[in-house]
């Protein structure tokens, strides 16, 4: 993010509690969303937003994949830089 109103947290930053959420990521992809390090800064809020991220992303009917391309697609819809 360019400037963020609010900063987001690294791994170094985060609450005990967030860290091996945070570890998970980075095993998993490589990375942790700007928007989960953002959210991080309340631990419950994180592992609500987490919990449904993964209902939405792994189960129902329709494909992981197309799922993804609607969130691109919806972002770029909404002016988002990534």
């Amino acid at each position: 993010m360019t400037n963020p109103r609010i900063t987001p947290l690294t791994p170094d930053q985060a609450a005990p509690e967030v860290r091996p959420i945070f570890e998970t990521y980075l095993r998993e992809r490589g990375n942790i969303p700007n928007m989960f390090r953002t959210v991080a800064l309340r631990p419950e809020h994180l592992r609500s937003l987490i919990a449904h991220f993964r209902t939405v992303m792994n189960e129902g009917t329709v494909p992981t994949v197309l799922k993804e391309l609607l969130w691109v697609r919806i972002s770029h819809l909404n002016g988002c830089r990534y």
